[in-house]
């Protein structure tokens, strides 16, 4: 098959790089091919070279109905045609969505929004310092939290510092990454260690329920509920980061499928459907320690919180997930996907392991299930990276890097299932001919 035209994404790239360091304004869009894009759709993205692709990237996840639906479009344009932003009071759409979260997530009793997901755990892990009057930190190798000095380490770390002090970027401060302490995901017995080595400083331990970061690594039973009687014992708070998980695997979020209630939520991503906001949430008691409540002693600010487009775009998410079966059938979407890679590679005889839940899915090529993140240095980075390239060519985008996950949306059809499906066998045909 040609190899896609990408003439005028070039020619764009290089004008990008002339005001832009790298072309780019987050450093994980740099990847190769570099498509600009100038159009989405539904199912579907389309680049500068009029290339169409089935998008199963769906920027990370936010797009949990589909780029540009429908109903959440008009919402916005009806919020935005009757106002904007205040820097003052509260909104009407705040209330309302303040309301439908608390409804529907098992942690929150209450909720501040804010923009994005880093800064939702930044405030996290904040509170969970101020309400525990301790310093450190419980975060486990491979997962991702934000780009803030509190949890920038130990994310896609190498193989030689696999658990080692594993700083994200130059200019962290020691006392951030030093007070960050990090686990394995999976492995109860060094967590207890952990706290057991740090008695009475650990404020809170930080996860994400499922291993989104690195594609989907599944909590082994008990593994949550061992995190949620371990953090009640040492009197420490459980954070569960579900700036993946939540609305995307359930309205309520993966904390009401696994029945673990943490103490402490954030929130973003499938939350709005692609519109910037994202949010924390949790107890009354930890909650009113912000000083939006008057005498509250957590600092809480953002010029920006509660804008009037992602509070309506939010609304009108979550409301197509109460009307409609947008997780019932993406889930099931999701697990057509699955099985049918899984029989291609019975029939080709490929060893590769199919991980997923519900509308998430990647293929690693290494014989079992992993556990956690060192598991995965048995993954085959070049032929992931290589079989993600060949499906680009065929018009399906799955970012084109190790690891990661892809996302259907209530937007794709059985259709788009059938046809990945295809370029799937036949990509993998010729990747198995070409390596003998």
């Amino acid at each position: 098959m040609a190899v896609i035209q990408t003439n005028k994404s070039a020619m764009l790239y290089s004008e990008a790089n002339q005001y832009t360091p790298g072309g780019v304004h987050t450093s994980i869009r740099n990847v190769d091919p570099h498509l600009i894009f100038t159009t989405a759709d539904g199912a579907y993205i389309y680049d500068a070279d009029g290339n169409r692709y089935i998008d199963y990237q769906a920027a990370f996840g936010p797009f949990v109905l589909g780029h540009r639906h429908p109903y959440v479009t008009e919402k916005v344009i009806e919020a935005i045609q009757r106002t904007d932003l205040f820097g003052v009071g509260t909104t009407d759409l705040e209330i309302r969505l303040s309301e439908k979260i608390c409804r529907h997530v098992p942690s929150a009793d209450m909720v501040l929004f804010c923009n994005s997901g880093s800064e939702a755990t930044y405030h996290a892990i904040r509170l969970s310092r101020a309400v525990t009057g301790r310093r450190k930190l419980i975060k486990f190798q491979g997962c991702y939290h934000g780009w803030h000095d509190y949890v920038a380490r130990n994310m896609l770390s190498a193989p030689d510092m696999i658990g080692k002090r594993d700083p994200g970027s130059a200019g962290m401060m020691d006392e951030a990454v030093d007070n960050t302490l990090v686990c394995t995901f999976n492995d109860l017995d060094d967590v207890e260690q952990t706290f057991k080595a740090n008695p009475g400083e650990i404020a809170a331990l930080i996860v994400e329920p499922i291993q989104h970061n690195i594609g989907c690594v599944l909590p082994q039973p008990g593994f949550l509920q061992g995190l949620r009687e371990l953090c009640t014992q040492y009197g420490a708070l459980l954070i569960f980061d579900e700036v993946i998980t939540g609305f995307r695997h359930d309205i309520g979020g993966f904390q009401k499928v696994a029945g673990i209630t943490p103490d402490l939520t954030t929130m973003g991503k499938a939350m709005a459907n692609g519109f910037p906001i994202a949010a924390v949430a949790g107890k009354q008691s930890l909650m009113e320690r912000f000083n939006t409540k008057p005498g509250g002693d957590v600092w809480f600010a953002g010029t920006y919180n509660g804008h009037a487009v992602g509070t309506a775009a939010s609304i009108a998410t979550l409301e197509m997930m109460e009307r409609h079966n947008v997780h019932e059938y993406i889930f099931r979407l999701g697990e057509r996907m699955r099985q049918g890679i899984r029989d291609i590679h019975q029939r080709l005889g490929i060893k590769a392991y199919v991980a997923g839940f519900g509308s998430v899915w990647t293929t690693y090529f290494l014989e079992n299930e992993p556990r956690n993140y060192t598991d995965l240095m048995q993954n085959d980075a070049e032929l992931y990276v290589a079989y993600r390239r060949k499906l680009l060519e065929r018009g399906i985008f799955k970012l084109p890097m190790n690891i990661k996950r892809n996302h259907i949306s209530f937007s794709h059809t059985e259709e788009d299932i059938d046809y990945t499906l295809q370029c799937i066998e036949d990509v993998l045909k010729e990747l198995k001919e070409s390596r003998g």
